[in-house]
């Protein structure tokens, strides 16, 4: 361990959320712009009904990102964003190649640490709604 980074733990833990709270809401914003479009892709892939899913997945990237950004609910939000990310690794993204899976898989090693909590640098600190 390398006791002299230790004060800078919790600037980690914000970087880290903003990096993956940009990422969901530059996923997000697309699939609310064009509902019918993502909600057919969602169809012919198992999500039935379409628009339901691509609508639900639109609006947990987009206002989850934004609460993950602030570190607001940052617990609930990542535990949804695991559920969603170890169903795509497991059905949608099953059987590609791991360079197809690589980002995905990330993106779940980040939400699985952020179920710890947002760290100090956070909303929720602030107004004492830690939940652990």
């Amino acid at each position: 361990m390398v006791q002299f980074l230790f004060p800078f733990q919790e600037w980690g833990f914000l970087l880290l959320r903003i990096a993956l709270g940009v990422i969901f809401i530059w996923h997000g914003i697309p699939k609310l712009k064009n509902v019918s479009g993502t909600g057919s892709w969602m169809q012919s892939v198992g999500f039935r009904p379409g628009k339901f899913f691509a609508l639900f997945a639109g609006l947990l990237e987009l206002l989850g990102g934004v609460a993950i950004i602030i570190g607001f609910l940052t617990q609930i939000f990542a535990a949804l964003f695991i559920l969603q990310f170890l169903l795509i690794l497991l059905t949608v993204k099953r059987k590609a190649p791991f360079k197809e899976k690589e980002f995905d898989i990330l993106i779940l090693g980040a939400s699985l640490l952020l179920l710890t909590g947002g760290g100090t640098i956070a909303l929720e600190e602030y107004l004492g709604w830690i939940l652990y």
